[in-house]
C-alpha cells in the first residue's frame, strides 16, 4: 500500500501551534499514528522510544506555554536523536548495548531544543560509535534506505535520517566527522545540515573523532534547518571545543567543482548524469569553475589512512580493552589499529594537515564555495556486508575531508536514480559561512524546481520480479551466490508448463542447461526467486551469452522471467530433457 502522508516542515509545524490552526497535542498524537504505521515496515529505525503518554502530557505543556502566550521557535515540534546524543530520561548506547549508560542530563543542544519546545520521542539506530556512513554496523538490526528498502540508508546516522524521510517528524539530529550527517540525507532525499565545528556544542555527545566531530541535523526544508540552527548555535564554554558565534558571509560568484578526470562515480552513471544535471542548475547562480582537488583528496585520507584512526580508538579504549567481543567486527577491524599509532605519527599527521589546509584556505581566493556530490554512488544492503570497509570508503570520497579542514556543510538533494535512492550535492564553504550557504542551498532548490520524493510503501513492498532459474543459479549450485548476494527471495520450487526442452550446454564452464520452448516438450524442474527491480536489472547484466532471460511460463499458466538461450546454445548440446531437470542431470553425471 503507496501512501503519502501530509507533512508539515519545522517551521509550518512551530507556526501551526503558535497560532492556533493546531495543538501540540494533536501534532503528536498524529506522530504516534505515523511511527506505529512504519513500524510495520521499519522498527529497526529506533533504539528507545519515549512513553506515549508521557509524550502526550508533554505536548499539553507546551500548549499550556503557547496558550500563556509564551514565545517558543519550535511549539510543539516532535523530533529524534541519534543514540550517541545525551537526552534526559532515555539511555545513550552509541549503538552497542554493553556500552550503554544513562547520562545525568541532556546534551547542550538536546537541551536547547527542548527549551525553544521541541519534544523528543525517541532515540535513533546508528552505526555503531558513528563509525561508518552506511548503516549497516549495528546490532538493533539495519535501517534502509526509506525509498527502497534493498539499499543502504546511509550513516553513521542512520536512523535519524530514516525518521525524518519517512515522514515520522520534521526533524532528527545526526552527527557527523566524516561525512555521517549528509551521506544519509542525500540518499534519502532530504537536508543535511552541517555546522560548522563548535557553532553548536557537542557537550553530551559520545566523541567518534572529539576535535572535528559535529552535532548535524536532517530536515525536510531550509527552513527548517535555518530555524534549528537558531535555536542551538551558540558558544557553550563548557565544551572546549565551542567557539564564539561568527558569520561570515559565503559569494556565489564562482562555484568550485572537481575537474571531470578527478569526478569518482565508482561506475553509477546515474549518479554522473544527476551530478551533471545539478550543475547546469548551478550555472544560473555562478560561474562554474574547475578545481584540483587532489589537496582535498589528500586531506581525506588521513581521517582513515593517518593518525586520526587513533583518536577513535581513544574515544572507546575502555570497552576496546575490557569487552572488544561487544564491539562490531567491522568497527573494530577499524578502530583497533589505532593503538599501534604513536605521537611521532601523530605529529607527522598533524603537519601534513596544517599543509593541506593552507592550501584549501588559498582555493578560497579563486572560489566563492565548493558544489561536490555528497556520495558517488550508493549500495544495496547485501554488498555492504560481502565488502564493509572498501565500499563504505568509496561513500566517503566527497565528505572525509571536510571537518578536518574546518569548513561548514548542506547536503542537498538534486534527483533520484531509476531505484528511486536519492543523489544530492553538497554545498561546502569555509568555517563559518553557515548562514550563506543556507541561503545559497535555498536558491538552488527553487533553480532545480525538484519534483517530490515517491511516495512511501507501508507495507515494505518494493516492485520486484519474479525469477525462474533451472541451472547453475539454482540453490547449491556454483552461481547460487548471485541470486543471495542481491538478497532474491526464495518463492519456490515449481515445474514449468510441458512445453520446453532442456539441454547441456557443450564445453559451458561451470555447466549451464539450456532451456528451449519446444510444442513437444515436457515440464522441467525450476527454482522461482522475488528479486527487486534494481537487484533484477543488474543480475540480468551478468548473464553471458548464449544465454538470455526472457519469459518461463510454468504449469499452472503464470508467467514469471526466466533463463531460455539463443540458437547457438543448440552447438554440441546434449538433450537432457528425459531427466525433467538439471539436478537430475548433475547426479546422473
Amino acid at each position: 500500500m503507496s501512501v503519502s502522508f501530509t507533512r508539515r516542515g519545522v517551521a509550518a509545524t512551530a507556526a501551526a501551534i503558535t497560532s492556533g490552526e493546531t495543538s501540540a497535542l494533536a501534532v503528536m498524537e498524529e506522530t504516534l499514528a505515523r511511527i506505529a504505521a512504519y513500524d510495520a515496515v521499519q522498527p529497526q529505525a529506533w533504539i528507545s522510544r519515549a512513553d506515549p503518554e508521557a509524550l502526550r502530557e508533554a505536548a499539553r505543556a507546551v500548549d499550556a506555554r503557547v496558550a500563556a502566550g509564551e514565545a517558543l521557535p519550535l511549539a510543539g515540534v516532535p523530533f529524534a536523536v541519534k543514540d550517541n546524543i545525551d537526552v534526559a530520561g532515555f539511555e545513550t548506547t552509541a549503538g552497542c548495548p554493553a556500552f550503554a549508560y544513562r547520562p545525568d542530563g541532556s546534551s547542550d543542544v538536546t537541551a536547547r531544543l527542548t527549551a525553544a519546545g521541541a519534544i523528543c520521542v525517541g532515540k535513533t539506530n546508528l552505526d555503531q560509535f558513528a563509525t561508518g556512513l552506511v548503516g549497516t554496523r549495528t546490532p538493533y538490526g539495519i535501517p534502509r534506505n526509506v525509498h527502497n528498502l534493498a539499499y543502504v540508508s546511509g550513516g553513521s546516522s542512520s536512523g535519524s535520517a530514516v525518521v525524518v524521510a519517512a515522514g515520522l517528524v520534521p526533524f532528527a539530529l545526526g552527527t557527523d566527522t566524516a561525512g555521517s550527517g549528509r551521506v544519509p540525507a542525500a540518499f534519502n532525499h532530504l537536508i543535511g545540515f552541517k555546522p560548522s565545528k563548535g557553532r553548536w556544542s557537542t557537550r553530551g555527545l559520545v566523541p567518534a573523532c572529539r576535535t572535528i566531530d559535529c552535532i548535524t541535523a536532517f530536515t525536510d526544508d531550509i527552513a527548517g534547518a535555518a530555524l534549528i540552527d537558531a535555536v542551538v548555535a551558540g558558544f557553550d564554554a563548557a565544551d572546549p571545543y565551542s567557539k564564539p558565534l561568527a558569520d561570515r558571509p559565503v559569494g556565489r560568484a564562482r562555484i568550485g567543482v572537481p575537474r571531470r578526470a578527478q569526478r569518482l562515480w565508482f561506475g553509477d552513471t546515474e549518479s554522473e548524469y544527476l551530478y551533471d544535471r545539478a550543475l547546469e542548475k548551478l550555472g544560473t547562480l555562478g560561474e562554474i569553475v574547475e578545481i584540483d582537488m587532489a589537496p582535498l583528496q589528500e586531506a581525506a585520507q588521513l581521517l582513515y589512512g593517518g593518525p586520526w584512526v587513533a583518536e577513535r580508538t581513544a574515544a572507546i579504549a575502555g570497552i576496546l580493552a575490557s569487552d572488544p567481543d561487544a564491539i562490531d567486527e567491522t568497527v573494530r577491524k577499524v578502530v583497533e589499529p589505532g593503538r599501534d599509532i604513536g605521537a611521532v605519527a601523530l605529529f607527522n599527521g598533524i603537519y601534513r594537515l596544517a599543509a593541506l589546509k593552507r592550501q584549501a584556505d588559498q582555493m578560497w581566493d579563486a572560489i566563492d564555495v565548493l558544489a561536490f556530490p555528497t556520495t558517488g554512488t550508493t549500495y544495496r544492503v547485501a554488498e555492504l556486508l560481502a565488502a564493509p570497509i572498501a565500499l563504505n570508503s568509496n561513500l566517503g570520497a566527497y565528505t572525509n575531508f571536510v571537518n578536518l579542514l574546518d569548513m561548514a556543510a548542506v547536503a542537498v538533494p538534486t534527483g533520484a536514480r531509476a531505484n528511486a535512492t536519492g543523489f544530492g550535492i553538497t554545498l561546502i564553504g569555509p568555517a563559518d559561512t553557515d548562514q550563506g550557504l543556507l541561503t545559497l542551498a535555498n536558491d538552488y532548490l527553487a533553480a532545480a524546481d525538484l519534483p517530490p520524493p515517491p511516495p512511501l510503501d507501508l507495507e515494505g513492498r518494493m516492485q520486484t520480479v519474479k525469477l525462474a532459474v533451472v541451472g547453475a543459479h539454482l540453490k547449491d549450485m556454483p552461481l547460487h551466490w548471485q541470486l543471495t548476494s542481491r538478497e532474491a527471495a526464495f518463492v519456490g520450487a515449481f515445474e514449468t508448463a510441458p512445453t520446453y526442452r532442456l539441454y547441456a550446454i557443450a564445453d559451458s564452464v561451470p555447466p549451464k542447461p539450456a532451456l528451449v520452448h519446444s510444442a513437444d516438450g515436457a515440464a522441467i524442474a525450476v527454482e522461482v526467486y522475488e528479486l527487486d527491480v534494481a537487484a533484477f536489472g543488474s543480475f540480468v547484466a551478468e548473464v553471458v551469452p548464449p544465454l538470455a532471460i526472457g519469459t518461463v511460463t510454468l504449469a499452472d499458466g503464470s508467467s514469471v522471467k526466466g533463463f531460455v538461450a539463443e540458437p547457438r546454445a543448440m552447438d554440441g548440446a546434449t538433450d537432457i530433457t528425459h531427466l525433467g531437470g538439471w539436478r537430475a542431470y548433475i547426479a546422473s553425471l
